[in-house]
């Protein structure tokens, strides 16, 4: 039988945490409050909206920070019954782009939310996420 070396495990800290300061209570009413203020933010982007221009401005969408068009104005210099294939391109890529912008707008108002949250962030780190 052979002898081996015993290395004690090192000592946790209190707290369980880099910071210490994971108190579960503060976690759980940071978590609620983050909660609804993202709710808050869905709700407020129905009624915000951007407004995306294709065809060097001949077509111009407006969208929710929900995605849904709003409206489409088409500059009637545009509209040729030969043409129907150049209108209906420069409205595939007027609608893309104002996803695009709306995801982004909605993207960056969840962010100002998420963004500042100390403790969630570490704990949601070491899972992966």
């Amino acid at each position: 039988m052979s002898k081996r070396s015993f290395r004690p495990k090192p000592k946790r800290k209190a707290g369980g945490s880099k910071g210490g300061n994971m108190n579960p209570k503060n976690m759980m009413a940071q978590m609620q409050q983050m909660q609804q203020q993202m709710a808050d933010a869905q709700s407020a982007l129905a009624d915000e909206s951007v407004t995306v221009t294709a065809g060097g401005g001949a077509i111009s969408i407006e969208i929710t920070g929900h995605q849904r068009i709003k409206a489409i104005n088409i500059d009637p210099e545009v509209i040729d019954p030969e043409d129907a294939e150049m209108l209906q391109d420069m409205l595939v890529a007027g609608i893309n782009a104002a996803i695009e912008q709306s995801q982004a707008m909605s993207a960056e108002r969840m962010e100002g939310i998420t963004g500042n949250m100390g403790g969630l962030n570490d704990l949601l780190g070491g899972l992966g996420m």
